[in-house]
Order: C-alpha cells, then structure tokens, then sequence
C-alpha cells in the first residue's frame, strides 16, 4: 500500500528504523509516543501506511522510530539530535513534522535546536514541562515495567488514553491486551519513559519561529488536559490552538476530523480554531 517500506540508518552506532510510503512528493515526518519503546516501526510499514493513509494520499510520510539501542539517560533533546541526524542522512532537508504524545517532546526540540528542518510542525497530546498527572502515569508505567507486568501497563495505557465510548470496542479484547508479552527490550522502554519524566523545553520554545498547531483532548489523563496544551501554545509565538473538549489522550484516534485538522494546518488552507 502506497509503496510502503522498511528502512534504516546508522545513528550513534545504532541502527534507526524508518517507514517509508505515500503518493506525494513533500516530506512528512511522523514521530509516534512511547509505544515506541515497546516495539519499533522495523517491519510495520503497510500496517503504518494504512493508518496513516489520509497523509499518505498528499505526502511522502516517513515515520521515525528512536534509535534501536538508547543509552540509559538519554533525553528527548538527544532524541532529537538523533531524528536530525537522520533526516541529514536521508536527504530531507526541511518537512512537515508531527510528534504525538512522547513524539511531540522530540520534535519541540527539533524546532528549537534545528529550526530549518520543520516548515509546519504539529504537536499532538503533549506536554512542554511536567506536571503531576504525567509524573504519576509514567512512575507508575516505569514501576510495572520494572515488575515486568507489561499486560496490566497495556490496560493503564488503554483506560487513560481512550474515552468510554473508544474503550467499548476493546472490552472484547481486554484480556488479550492484559496478555501482552515482553516489548523488544526492556531496558529501551525505560529509557524511553524516564526520558518523559525530564521533558522540560517549555523556557526555550520561544525560539520556535515555525507556524505550529498545538492539538490535543481537554479530558487527558496521560499528560494534563487543556491547561497543558494552553500552557504549550501560549510559549510558542503565534501558534495555533485546537483543543478537543469531548476527547483525551486519544484524540488523534478518536475525533473523526483530526487528521482533516491537521491536514488543512499542514496546507495552510485554514486555521485551526483558537479552543476547538
């Protein structure tokens, strides 16, 4: 579907997975959340590119794992560097670029540290300093993964991120999620939800000089609901605001329109509305 492949780079010694599909010419880099940690993008290619195929209709989508082996204390900023390192290597001098979640730490540092690389960035269900929400969901995250209880952290995941509505269609599945097995490394998850327990860029993203859409859901039990995004949107000069009042963390699931949102962003057709 939509050319899709798998591909890699060489990153600090590492290799970093990449999938690669869609019909346009332009570049868009997506950067997903902390499931990243669990399982990277190596081999997902036609499941990535039908799920993201409203982008993949108008863009060249690249979608960026973190670097397979992450050394204990790493930062979303160094993952940052990294995902630089990487578009220079792939020849992507400037792109459209989401980061959801997790993802949308990273690319607040792209912004601020490599500012030619982003021409229109969108930061989904994030956050740019801590807060005590996302400090009790990830300790607790960090905790089960220590205990390796990895099938009752998958449930959290699900209960915090999706409403009551979203949460009906998995019920039937529950007990399969709670039967996750052991991600592709341990050791790779924990840094990658210790690195969210330091995320602070919220002093430097005044730099940001790109038009940015800050998106996220008022009901987020992962990172903080409006205030948080607020708070993200009213650091960066002359961002754009779109608050989903009904949704959570999983909004960019959720709301039927947010990749028609994202999209008209992208474009520059239309603005998105200042709180949803």
């Amino acid at each position: 579907m939509f050319g899709a492949r798998t591909g890699q780079v060489a990153v600090g010694g590492s290799p970093m997975y990449y999938n690669l599909f869609g019909r346009g010419t332009d570049p868009l880099v997506l950067i997903p959340g902390l499931g990243d940690g669990l399982r990277t993008v190596k081999g997902m290619a036609p499941m990535m590119a039908w799920m993201f195929r409203a982008y993949a209709r108008e863009y060249r989508v690249w979608v960026f794992s973190r670097k397979d082996v992450l050394e204990p204390g790493t930062t979303t900023r160094d993952m940052a560097r990294d995902l630089a390192d990487a578009m220079d290597q792939l020849g992507i001098p400037e792109a459209r670029v989401m980061g959801v979640s997790q993802g949308g730490m990273i690319v607040q540092w792209l912004a601020i540290d490599a500012p030619e690389r982003i021409g229109r960035l969108a930061i989904a269900v994030s956050l740019a300093t801590q807060n005590e929400t996302v400090q009790a969901v990830i300790r607790n995250w960090v905790r089960l993964a220590e205990e390796d209880r990895f099938g009752d952290m998958a449930v959290d995941t699900m209960l915090r991120t999706y409403t009551e509505k979203g949460l009906r269609r998995w019920k039937p599945f529950m007990w399969l999620v709670r039967r996750t097995g052991r991600p592709q490394s341990k050791e790779r998850f924990l840094v990658q939800a210790r690195s969210c327990l330091t995320h602070d860029a919220l002093s430097e993203l005044g730099r940001i000089r790109c038009p940015t859409l800050v998106i996220g859901g008022a009901r987020d039990h992962v990172v903080g609901g409006a205030e948080t995004q607020e708070v993200m949107a009213a650091a960066i000069p002359g961002s754009r605001l779109h608050i989903y009042p009904e949704y959570g963390h999983g909004a960019y699931e959720e709301a039927k329109d947010f990749n028609e949102v994202v999209l008209d962003f992208f474009r520059g057709d239309a603005p998105a509305p200042n709180g949803g």
